[in-house]
């Protein structure tokens, strides 16, 4: 059996969260860019937000709701600035788990001036009392309020300044429905390419002045699972390495020495990804087994597998679900070095 170990997820590098540190989160806002020109990658989102927002200012109204869906670390808040960037407006940002009560959201809503930008993040985090309060709100740009309790109770209708909301969700299908119709535009983020990792990549490094050559930017490019954040992590954390046992160069060995100490593999893989696989091969023959019952054996939280672990082990092709449960293939078997019907030796 596999013995189960603590895992300090939060600080996981390979995580495609945010990591909640001020100086971590003013590199990471430094990184970001600030025009449509200097957004590398989703290149479809990106040309069709050209033609919308170039359609708004023209027409002088306010641009439609967007919604923003794909995985975590894409890029998803970068694109809500850019587009109150472009529109010339303010953006007031937050977390659909921070709405707590209507009076939270109506107090956003009456806060914001005429064309400005509200981004929600994890917008399928709202409640039921919240959303219902956010419909009218998008679609006529007033707010309906109930003033007193019992008979004497009464509806006002409060008018807002017009703005644009943007949403973004890792989970689009937990939206419901009479929300999702209300977003005008809908815009789905893809996984980064290793080209694309790569071009981003090499523009950090220039604003952390790090010198990295094109071979050491490609090799932190095919380890980095398409993400952007994961990508700019591993290019710092990188850089501590050669600033302390190498010559401050980003070279492809320098690189692979770093990611190595890191136990991130050259596909990518942490530790947590191949525990993962080994607890279903050793322990369970291959698979299939249930998500709960696979946790339980880790240690680890279901949700955490099952939201960002398994969609990249699936993308590579080691892991399939099946209604019995999780199963490895025959590529995880290859990767990890385990014969498919042979002796373990760990």
């Amino acid at each position: 059996m596999i013995e189960n170990s603590e895992f300090d997820f939060e600080n996981r590098i390979v995580s495609p969260e945010p990591i909640r540190q001020d100086a971590e989160d003013e590199i990471e806002r430094s990184l970001r860019p600030k025009l449509l020109d200097e957004y590398i990658g989703q290149s479809k989102v990106k040309e069709n937000m050209k033609v919308y927002i170039e359609a708004a200012k023209k027409r002088g109204e306010v641009l439609d709701h967007v919604l923003l869906y794909g995985p975590p670390g894409l890029g998803k808040t970068t694109l809500a600035e850019i587009i109150a960037h472009e529109m010339g407006v303010n953006c007031r940002k937050t977390n659909g788990s921070a709405i707590q009560k209507p009076g939270d959201l109506a107090a956003l809503l009456t806060n914001l001036q005429e064309g400005d930008v509200l981004f929600i993040d994890e917008i399928h985090r709202l409640s039921k009392a919240v959303e219902e309060i956010l419909y009218p709100a998008m679609e006529d740009y007033a707010l309906d309020i109930i003033v007193g309790k019992g008979p004497a109770a009464r509806s006002i209708r409060l008018d807002l300044n017009k703005f644009t909301l943007i949403g973004a969700t890792t989970i689009a299908g937990q939206l419901t429905k009479p929300l999702r119709d209300r977003f005008g535009i809908e815009a789905h983020l893809e996984p980064y390419t290793a080209d694309e990792l790569c071009e981003i990549i090499m523009r950090s490094s220039v604003i952390l002045c790090v010198p990295c050559d094109e071979e050491g930017a490609k090799e932190l490019a095919s380890r980095s699972r398409g993400t952007p954040r994961i990508a700019n992590r591993f290019l710092r954390r990188a850089r501590d390495y050669a600033d302390v046992i190498g010559s401050g160069k980003l070279t492809k060995e320098m690189v692979d020495i770093a990611l190595n100490r890191m136990e991130v593999d050259k596909l990518g893989l942490d530790e947590l990804d191949r525990r993962i696989l080994r607890a279903i091969i050793i322990n369970y023959s291959g698979g299939p087994v249930g998500l709960e019952t696979l946790a339980q054996s880790l240690g680890e939280d279901a949700a955490t597998i099952e939201g960002v672990c398994e969609p990249f082990l699936m993308q590579l092709g080691f892991l399939n679900r099946t209604k019995g449960g999780r199963c490895a293939t025959e590529l995880a078997y290859r990767h990890l070095g385990i014969p498919k019907d042979g002796q373990y030796s760990f």
